[in-house]
């Protein structure tokens, strides 16, 4: 539409509205803010600690033992209950604030015309039809449909991706185009980088871009694989251990035992069977993974993040900022000898640059407005990024000194989109007057009519210098032609200067942001470790593309656009995922729907980024991965880990930690689960043995947490093994434990239940009393735990081949386990409130005897399977 026929649909005009009409307006049509969803009350956060099948066991059977007033079980179940439920409470309580964070973007106030004349008004009030005026640092209040600008220039790299600030027009445009391409449109959220504007409102509040993706934040955050997998491994333990508990009940009911032995029996079968610990130790391996990656610049804001990273098959990243150094940065020079590549070599032989190629630097720094805003070694430049760009590498290649550069012209026009040039006048060391010209190749061939050449000035050939144009474009890069002319000495200048002619044609500047280091190696990791790696980007395919070459990427296919996903369904989208590495030009609602479409394949997709239109699928993504330099306040609160160097090569060093992280959650579940085991098939044959109580819930207790509780704590501190980044990512399918570890738990943990019920029956056969037997039984298990934890250090490798010491955590505290149940059933008051006594010597040599029998077991099977796998035997 026009801007009159959008006044028109609008019932406003170029003077605004009257202020009783904007009053009116804003009480039919509501306020120009965006919506938040409400949090979940703390008291429901509570409840849902306690909506697990393994908390409701330990529930019940804490219910069970107070009534039967055996308050010693009761108040140990109750405690542990607690601690797991605050916990949960705590980790779930932490302020997801995505959704607040987009607050910060709302402008509290502008400008507007009402009544005929200008106020300033909150930017809540703004309604449609309302005419706002921008300037320069100003943030848009509301979506604007332009309709008068002058110079005008906003930044949209956090909607859009782009390096390059928008240029901004009024004519009309087609339709069906995106929203990066919308020339004539101001976006809420963004900032006015140069010129000034008016612009009527179109869209307030959640009808604008910027509250499209606040409804996308809104929506809930999805679960991490090892939140699924633990989730799924909490009902089969928990359906298993109800069968077996009812089970129990009923046959012991049937052998002639009393109801209440056999819901005390039941009770302590339940505290023997369930991980009580497994929260915990989940907490510990996952703060572990924490502070390993913030020591290599990832900070994690969700801690089932850090497994993530290590289970992802799939990085969809962002381009700007994070594969690229989000620095516009000159890399080729255009002269009539050629093109130079200047691209990794800024400085080096500056003085040995042919004539024609200073020449152009210096046109480029000459006209030019940029600020250096650090003296030091990098030359950081403020503003235009084109301008820069080539102020930095006239000054670094020595074409031009700062001070020169900054001296003040005899005249300047900055640059205007609609004339795609900038022009100034400068005196040389002559004292001659010399006008500079910067802008697009063709604005500058308009006003040439020759081109510099080694032997001075040679016809002008346009054909050549579009060819060269196009060479450049090829590759992605953004062309800024110089030309300049030397004004006769009674030439006079208009204000503003007219527009340029007899220029000589100097030559041209190709400049994009470039490839980060290291980042094309660390592609190169991922494709080793299974991981694809695809650019999502909101930048120009062909920017996207030439980027993605030299990152590695392949580029076979062309590159996939947001206007071509419009014509996919799901299936084929998914299809043409498989085929390319690059997806551009495409909205935050596009980049949602291409996370959504891989994880529907069953892709574990992590995504990285830093603008406002990256936070939907940040958040959708099984892991988000947000700059933490460059990146909007909104991606942040989106992400669950924050890079603090904004570089993609801290991901892959993330990775391998999420692996190593999962490797010890891994061990440690195993080590649970196999001694969990035990506890299970023990109680069930001592009951089918007729045998007194095998062990006491509080016995029970003080095993699983406090011995073994302090064992696979330690666990956690298992170092990596060195091969993570040469495995491919774990199957979907495979949960927390593989087959073998599920061999291995169910062969352990038969053998450690046999050695513990024959323990407890042949000593009341000797005639022991039943704390004397429970103690000895008791103490077996302790040791044998003890060995299994040492078993579980490794999956595959002998334990024999892991240093002793590489995990110093675990082997103190698994002898410190051993000394501390020795010292509870020594001392007086603490065996009589467990219901333990001393052991004899030779009674704890029999234990450690026994005991290193599962060291055997799991190194034959090792062994067993080692062989196997050389010869390409079968194995169970």
């Amino acid at each position: 539409m026009s801007p009159d026929e959008v006044f028109a649909g609008l019932s406003s005009g170029p003077q605004g509205l009257g202020s009783s009409e904007a009053a009116r307006r804003l009480a039919e049509l509501g306020a120009n803010e965006l919506s938040f969803a409400n949090v979940s009350p703390w008291w429901r956060v509570l409840l849902r600690q306690f909506i697990s099948p393994l908390i409701g066991i330990l529930l019940v059977a804490a219910v069970v033992t107070l009534v039967q007033e055996h308050w010693v079980d009761a108040s140990a179940i109750f405690l542990i209950l607690f601690i797991n439920a605050s916990l949960g409470f705590f980790q779930e309580r932490k302020a997801e604030d995505a959704v607040r964070a987009l607050q910060s973007l709302s402008s509290p106030t502008c400008r507007v015309l009402r009544d005929g004349a200008e106020q300033v008004v909150p930017g809540r009030d703004v309604v449609l039809g309302d005419v706002v005026l921008l300037e320069s640092g100003e943030r848009v209040s509301a979506d604007l449909r332009l309709f008068a600008v002058n110079g005008l220039q906003v930044d949209e790299s956090m909607l859009t991706g782009e390096s390059f600030a928008s240029s901004k027009q009024t004519a009309a445009l087609p339709a069906e185009i995106g929203d990066a391409d919308k020339s004539n449109v101001a976006f809420s959220g963004t900032f006015v980088g140069n010129g000034r504007g008016r612009g009527v409102v179109i869209a307030t509040g959640a009808g604008t871009a910027l509250g499209e993706i606040n409804a996308l934040v809104q929506g809930p955050t999805g679960k991490s694989p090892l939140q699924l997998l633990t989730h799924s491994l909490e009902r089969r333990i928990g359906m298993i251990v109800l069968a077996a508990i009812v089970f129990i009940f009923i046959a012991g009911l049937v052998l002639g035992n009393d109801v209440s032995t056999m819901f005390r029996t039941a009770v302590g079968l339940a505290v023997a069977s369930i991980p009580e610990s497994l929260p915990i130790v989940l907490t510990v391996a996952l703060s572990l993974g924490v502070s390993r990656m913030a020591r290599r610049n990832a900070i994690v804001r969700t801690l089932p993040a850090v497994e993530t990273l290590g289970s992802t098959n799939v990085i969809g990243s962002d381009k700007t900022g994070t594969l690229t150094e989000n620095r516009l940065t000159v890399e080729r020079i255009w002269t009539f000898d050629g093109i130079l590549d200047v691209s990794g070599d800024e400085g080096d032989g500056a003085s040995m640059d042919p004539p024609l190629v200073r020449a152009v630097l210096r046109a480029g720094a000459l006209t030019n407005e940029a600020t250096l805003s650090a003296e030091d070694e990098g030359l950081e430049y403020s503003g235009d990024a084109v301008d820069a760009a080539m102020a930095r590498i006239a000054v670094v290649r020595a074409a031009i000194s700062e001070a020169e550069r900054i001296a003040e012209p005899a005249a300047h026009q900055p640059y205007e989109p609609h004339l795609r040039y900038s022009q100034t006048v400068v005196q040389d060391a002559d004292g001659r007057r010399v006008l500079y010209v910067k802008g697009s190749p063709e604005a500058v061939l308009d006003g040439a009519v020759d081109m510099a050449a080694p032997d001075g000035t040679a016809p002008l050939d346009p054909n050549r210098v579009h060819a060269a144009n196009e060479t450049m474009g090829r590759e992605g890069l953004r062309v800024i032609a110089t030309g300049t002319r030397v004004l006769a000495d009674n030439e006079e200048l208009s204000s503003p200067l007219l527009p340029p002619t007899g220029l000589t044609f100097l030559g041209m500047e190709g400049m994009t942001d470039p490839p980060r280091a290291g980042v094309a190696d660390a592609i190169g990791r991922c494709r080793r470790a299974g991981i694809k790696v695809m650019m999502i980007t909101g930048d120009h395919p062909v920017t996207a593309t030439a980027i993605a070459g030299r990152l590695g990427l392949s580029t076979d296919r062309p590159a996939l656009t947001g206007a071509e996903m419009a014509a996919l369904d799901d299936h084929m989208l998914a299809a043409r995922l498989e085929q390319t590495s690059v997806a551009a030009r495409v909205s935050p609602v596009e980049k949602l729907r291409i996370v959504r479409v891989l994880q529907a394949k069953g892709k574990v997709v992590a995504v990285t980024g830093d603008g406002v239109n990256d936070a939907p699928a940040l958040k959708a993504a099984a892991i988000g991965v947000a700059m933490g330099k460059s990146g909007t306040d909104v991606a942040r609160e989106s992400s669950d880990v924050v890079l603090t160097d904004d570089n993609f090569v801290t991901i892959v060093h993330a990775v391998e930690e999420g692996r190593v992280t999962f490797s010890a959650v891994r061990k440690t579940t195993f080590f649970l689960l196999s001694t969990g085991a035990a506890a299970l098939v023990a109680v069930t044959l001592s009951v089918f043995a007729e045998t007194p109580l095998l062990f006491l819930p509080v016995q029970m207790l003080w095993m699983n947490v406090v011995t073994n509780g302090a064992q696979d704590i330690a666990l956690t501190f298992e170092p990596a093994e060195g091969d993570e980044l040469t495995r491919p990512p774990r199957a979907p399918s495979e949960g927390v434990l593989s087959r073998t570890l599920w061999f291995r738990a169910g062969i352990t943990g038969c053998w450690m239940a046999l050695a513990v019920t024959l323990t407890f029956v042949v000593a009341l056969h000797n005639g022991y009393t039943e704390t004397h037997a429970r103690t000895f039984a008791l103490t077996m298990f302790v040791v044998l735990t003890f060995f299994q934890v040492h078993s579980s250090r490794a999956e595959t490798k002998s334990i024999f081949q892991l240093r002793l010491l590489a995990n110093k955590p675990l082997l103190f505290t698994s002898l410190a386990a051993q000394t501390l149940h020795w010292a509870v059933q020594t001392w007086p008051v603490s065996a009589d409130l467990l219901g333990l006594t001393p052991l004899h010597l030779w009674e704890w040599l029999l234990c450690v005897g026994v005991g290193s029998t599962v060291l055997v077991i799991v190194e034959a099977e090792k062994g067993v399977r080692r062989w196997a796998h050389r010869h390409d035997a079968p194995i169970f």
